[in-house]
């Protein structure tokens, strides 16, 4: 995949080309009119990878395109700043290469940096190495966070040695309520944080109205959408089969005050069996699934999207919120759920400006019998 080439007074023609491209993937499900997200055109990702590329003394960050000259092999492209990235990876970048550029404890075969921040700037630091790492890498690595202001975590093959937490603390400001997430390193975040928000705030409008009903949620992650949305409801039921974004979902709940919502670690299939009551088990019924009354359903699967089993459970709600990050499995899907529902809401948020991934949101509601 190219690198991608970040061009701020050519950002309309590119998202004018997305707004065609959805436009043709939608139009035979006849949509509402498209609406359009756009992000900040350059500094807009929260978290990013590098390759370290050793070169003698020399010491600095790559990536990997295809060779033009020979595309079945890759070549090592140097970035000494990323204009993809937010401001405080930029900022950090030659900070940190210069820090540990003459630190043999903490160069010594150092082949990855993975960065991960905030809107307001904290930042979390990983760096990954081909050796093992002792005390010694933690006393260096302690000296770095302090010059630096970062956190810091080492990681080797079978280890992984954090020094401050694991985690940084976003906060989003959505529809004038701050709202506090915990975000966990190597683990899934959304990576452009004010088209996050702007997901949020749309989120929130397609749901309102809801207060008296119930809502399901699938693949709820960190509970991104969840802390969000648990506001629309009377009562919020999210599973997510990651015990890693379990765990922060319960934190970032706890964190925001947030009481009506049950996290329950469970696959979106199993969950369709314990509705249907082909799965127990003391988890299931801790749950007392007959006490809910399911308005809504919100699923933001991965990028293969629903298999049809899924796609005829999803069709038993009322109303459907559908997050993709592929329009080409998300229209699919459609052709299953447009039998039962009307596509009411159609919406493009540019959540990875210079590519050609595009992020869609739908609202399907049940067409009367």
């Amino acid at each position: 995949m190219a690198i991608p080439v970040v061009d701020p007074p050519r950002y309309a023609e590119q998202l004018d080309a997305k707004r065609d491209h959805v436009s043709r993937t939608f139009a035979p499900f006849c949509p509402p009119p498209l609406e359009v997200y756009a992000s900040p055109p350059s500094h807009y990702r929260q978290r990013c990878e590098f390759r370290l590329w050793h070169e003698g003394d020399d010491l600095f960050y790559a990536m990997f395109e295809a060779d033009p000259e020979a595309p079945d092999k890759k070549r090592v492209v140097r970035l000494d700043q990323y204009p993809v990235a937010g401001q405080r990876i930029n900022e950090l970048m030659p900070r940190l290469i210069e820090a540990i550029r003459d630190q043999p404890l903490l160069r010594h075969r150092l082949f990855q940096v993975e960065f991960l921040t905030t809107l307001d700037g904290e930042a979390l630091v990983t760096l990954i190495y081909h050796r093992k790492l002792d005390e010694d890498w933690d006393e260096a690595a302690r000296e770095l966070e302090s010059r630096l202001g970062i956190m810091l975590i080492g990681r080797a093959r079978k280890q992984r040695r954090v020094l401050t937490r694991d985690h940084v603390w976003e906060c989003l400001e959505v529809n004038g309520r701050n709202l506090h997430y915990q975000q966990v390193e190597n683990s899934f975040t959304q990576p452009n944080a004010e088209i996050c928000r702007t997901m949020l705030a749309w989120a929130q409008e397609v749901t309102a109205g809801s207060q008296e009903r119930d809502l399901v949620e699938l693949y709820c992650g960190n509970a991104n959408f969840t802390v969000a949305l648990a506001g629309n409801f009377r009562r919020v039921l999210a599973t997510e089969i990651s015990r890693t974004s379990v765990a922060s979902a319960r934190e970032n709940l706890a964190a925001n005050g947030i009481d009506n919502v049950t996290v329950g670690r469970m696959s979106a299939e199993e969950f369709a069996q314990a509705l249907k009551g082909e799965k127990g088990g003391r988890r299931v019924e801790s749950w007392a699934l007959q006490e809910y009354d399911f308005s809504t359903v919100l699923v933001d699967p991965p990028r293969a999207g629903l298999d049809e089993q899924s796609c005829h459970q999803l069709s038993e709600y009322e109303r459907i919120v559908y997050i993709s990050c592929n329009p080409e499995t998300l229209a699919q899907n459609l052709q299953i759920l447009t039998r039962t529902h009307a596509l009411t809401r159609l919406a493009l948020f540019d959540q990875f400006p210079w590519t050609s991934h595009c992020e869609c949101g739908v609202v399907l509601e049940q067409r009367l019998a």
